[in-house]
């Protein structure tokens, strides 16, 4: 398929300090982003996923370090368990879009996922300037993978390939300069956006969300902040936080977790679907969550803490609100105290209600949140060996099918102990005057 963008990409690549101006939300003049051109992407036009789905979470070495992925199934999973989405991670290590198409059919579609996300890009631009060729390869490879895909009845969320830092990879077929390189992988970007128009596929916008990041990361914490690693392609904790920040956006997953409402003058109370309230008496709040918010701890200044990471996005404003208001007080600000934690709030900020998930960073939650994250992780380390090992091994070799089906009983052990550690959560939110 010969795409329209192809003269366009290499006039943005020579003219983007021109372009640069007109990007929306970056700053003017900056040399950051003089070599992209990072216009707002379409927004989803409704919800993705649908109760049952079964999620592919598809991509290279970086979705193969299970970070982003298990941030994705932690979240669908205790979040909104009433969707019951099923999902597995097929990340490979140095993989581009043409591996994946080889393999996709035995690895992949045997499994009949409703919904896949991609993120390739990363080793398909090859570490160097953008040429043509790049483009046109990596632009027909992926082409092959989204009609695959429909052809499966898979609906696709097509996720560009991330950004790099602005170091360089000790590797020695790396060429250009770190702006040489994300010019490129911006280029591959925008392909991205116009096969997903084009296919009417879904559309992450990886890319964007991690270069604006780091750009934020940098400003607030300095040059040693590695969002996109310490290699500048591998993110640790907070750069995967970003990702997987843009694909639930690209799925249009919803953030309203829960609501809890005090009337103190009228000493009732109310929660919303997925708690049940338990006893309201004397400012003690007291709730059964059958639905958790995504819980992360760490230092703000950590490129390895998730916490960081959502500091750079507005991950808990957007996917993870879990709002307390509170009114008919007469104190001009009360404590509230959740788990081990307080904190003390005004009266009217508790009026306009206060996004609990995002001000406590330990809470009630926590312990179990790590019991079904931990869990979660050893079934995604599990289907890494899965592939990886067994259907690509000595045992695939010897017999697919009876591989296939003795793997699928292991994982299946492991998917039993995500839904034991996910169980329902009594927590107390105690309301003080001060």
């Amino acid at each position: 398929m010969k795409l329209k963008f192809f003269a366009a990409a290499v006039l943005l690549s020579l003219c983007g300090t021109a372009l640069a101006a007109s990007t929306d939300t970056t700053p003017k003049n900056d040399p950051y982003f003089a070599r992209v051109y990072l216009p707002k992407t379409p927004q989803p036009k409704g919800p993705v996923l649908r109760p049952g789905d079964r999620l592919a979470i598809c991509g290279d070495s970086i979705t193969e370090q299970r970070r982003y992925s298990r941030i994705m199934e932690t979240y669908l999973t205790v979040a909104w368990p009433e969707l019951n989405i099923s999902t597995r991670q097929f990340g490979w290590s140095g993989e581009q879009a043409a591996g994946f198409l080889n393999r996709m059919t035995n690895d992949v579609l045997r499994f009949h996922p409703t919904v896949a996300t991609t993120c390739y890009g990363m080793n398909d631009h090859h570490y160097r300037p953008y040429e043509p060729a790049i483009g046109d390869a990596y632009a027909s490879n992926m082409m092959a993978v989204i009609l695959a895909f429909k052809s499966a009845g898979t609906r696709t969320v097509v996720g560009s390939p991330g950004c790099m830092g602005l170091g360089t990879p000790g590797w020695n077929w790396v060429q250009g300069t770190p702006e040489d390189r994300n010019a490129n992988l911006c280029t591959l970007r925008d392909i991205d956006i116009e096969l997903a128009e084009a296919e009417h596929t879904g559309f992450a916008d990886v890319f964007r969300d991690m270069y604006l990041a780091q750009y934020r990361a940098r400003q607030s914490y300095g040059t040693n902040y590695a969002l996109a690693g310490k290699d500048s392609v591998h993110p640790r904790w907070a750069g995967h936080l970003v990702m997987a920040y843009a694909f639930l956006k690209a799925l249009d997953v919803p953030g309203d977790i829960g609501a809890f409402t005090v009337d103190l003058a009228r000493k009732k109370a109310s929660v919303s679907e997925g708690h049940e309230l338990v006893s309201f008496q004397d400012g003690a709040l007291t709730i059964k969550s059958a639905r958790y918010p995504f819980c992360a701890a760490g230092a703000a200044d950590n490129d390895d803490s998730v916490r960081s990471g959502m500091a750079l996005v507005p991950f808990n404003q957007e996917f993870n609100r879990l709002m307390l208001r509170v009114k008919g007080g007469k104190a001009k600000s009360y404590q509230i105290t959740w788990g081990a934690v307080s904190r003390n709030y005004s009266a009217g900020q508790l009026t306009r209600g206060v996004n609990l998930a995002a001000d406590f960073e330990v809470n009630a939650f926590s312990d179990a949140f790590a019991a079904v994250d931990e869990a979660v992780a050893r079934k995604q380390a599990y289907e890494t060996k899965q592939v990886k090992e067994l259907f690509h091994g000595k045992e695939g070799k010897a017999d697919m099918e009876k591989t296939v089906a003795d793997s699928e009983q292991e994982r299946a052990a492991l998917v039993a102990a995500i839904k034991a550690a996910f169980v329902p959560v009594t927590h107390t939110i105690t309301i003080t005057p001060q």
